[in-house]
């Protein structure tokens, strides 16, 4: 019997996002402009109010958000928060179980930052053991760098392409370990479905016989993200592992 998919629906994640309220240089309050590559992305707003400043090949954008607002978009797309009131509060829905917060990222830094992995890493990496007050001078120094070339992005669109280019080049090392994780979340996921499908046109109902009830409260509290501090949920175990709760780690 194979098991079934015991992900969130269609291999989604989601996390709690409490964007940043730090100042930029063009004055905006918010997050760090960044891209992802394989993921589509989706906002449901809860509290606050903002915006999310996107550009794409088809250029410029300003979405406003509000409670109740969701507001979503695909690979490809960089992207902005904008915290206007200090009080944006936002639920972070993910493609492939949470992959753009692990690894299918890549931030707008100058061109000069995006020439290696190493290179990146070390404008981009926040010391998972260093104190608070460090950890947050480092993620408002990379937001800082990142608006640079976002500026620089939306001044000259001239550029996007080989900003492309070398965001693709960038992540090429990861794309094995990312194909696993869609594998096991995405893809298992649309797999089950189609397998219920099939036994339910063949008259087999005994899937329903296997369903099970999951929980979960965050794995860690006020990590210092892209866009601002998150609560995270683990969503990469494996299969066939149901806990009811996971606690803390």
């Amino acid at each position: 019997m194979v098991s079934p998919y015991a992900g969130l629906p269609g291999g989604v994640a989601v996390s709690h996002l409490s964007v940043y309220d730090w100042p930029a240089a063009d004055g905006l309050c918010g997050g760090t402009p960044h891209m992802h590559l394989t993921c589509s992305e989706g906002y449901v707003v809860t509290a606050g109010r903002g915006a999310v400043q996107t550009l794409t090949a088809a250029g410029f954008a300003h979405t406003p958000l509000e409670p109740g607002t969701v507001a979503w978009f695909t690979p490809g797309t960089i992207h902005r928060l904008v915290n206007e009131d200090g009080a944006l509060r936002i639920v972070v829905l993910m493609q492939n179980s949470g992959l753009p917060e692990a690894g299918d990222a890549v931030l707008t830094l100058p061109p000069a930052h995006l020439t290696d992995p190493d290179t990146y890493a070390a404008a981009t990496a926040i010391p998972a053991d260093a104190p608070e007050e460090e950890q947050e001078r480092v993620a408002r120094a990379r937001r800082d760098l990142a608006v640079q070339g976002y500026l620089r992005l939306r001044e000259e669109p001239e550029e996007l392409a080989a900003f492309h280019e070398a965001a693709a080049a960038l992540v090429r090392h990861r794309l094995d370990a990312w194909r696993t994780r869609w594998e096991r979340g995405a893809a298992a996921a649309a797999a089950a479905t189609g397998r219920q499908l099939d036994r339910l046109a063949a008259g087999d109902a005994g899937h329903l016989a296997e369903a099970v009830v999951q929980s979960e409260v965050p794995s860690a509290y006020g990590k210092f993200g892209m866009c601002g501090r998150l609560d995270v949920y683990r969503t990469d175990r494996p299969q066939g592992i149901l806990p009811s709760v996971l606690p803390p780690s």
